[in-house]
């Protein structure tokens, strides 16, 4: 099962980045995350983790499994039966803004049934994200 929604986002890559991974602040951005608690000191990056709440989901901790500074990064939580990947990309675009694609997939015993029950929230949610991130972005840093 995998999700993806892209956006164009009129500001510079390193903007993008910056409120990308400035996780923390994301619920200043989006109504779909309520908490994010990062659980070690030091640079963001491969082996980073974070716990994340959810309107309507349990809480999860993530950890950062792909780091490519001002390019993406990708994240996965386990649960029982499944393994959720969550993957954030900044495409540079020729006019100075870029193309960012949010994508969330999900491999397990447990995925197909996950994806008909949550498919519709992770759509929603998926889109909700672009849109605030965009937003964000776009406003002058500060």
């Amino acid at each position: 099962m995998s999700h993806t929604v892209t956006v164009e986002v009129a500001a510079v890559p390193a903007r993008i980045w910056q409120v990308l991974t400035e996780v923390e602040r994301w619920p200043s951005w989006t109504a779909t995350v309520s908490e994010v608690r990062r659980l070690e000191e030091g640079p963001f990056g491969v082996g980073s983790t974070v716990r994340i709440r959810q309107p309507r989901l349990r809480p999860a901790v993530w950890q950062v499994t792909v780091y490519e500074p001002g390019r993406c990064f990708a994240w996965q939580s386990g649960a029982p039966g499944v393994l959720t990947v969550a993957d954030h990309r900044i495409d540079p675009r020729p006019d100075g803004g870029a193309e960012v694609t949010l994508t969330l997939s999900q491999f397990g015993p447990a995925a197909p049934v996950l994806g008909v029950v949550y498919g519709p929230l992770t759509r929603r949610y998926l889109a909700i994200e672009a849109a605030g991130l965009k937003r964000a972005a776009e406003q002058p840093p500060g």
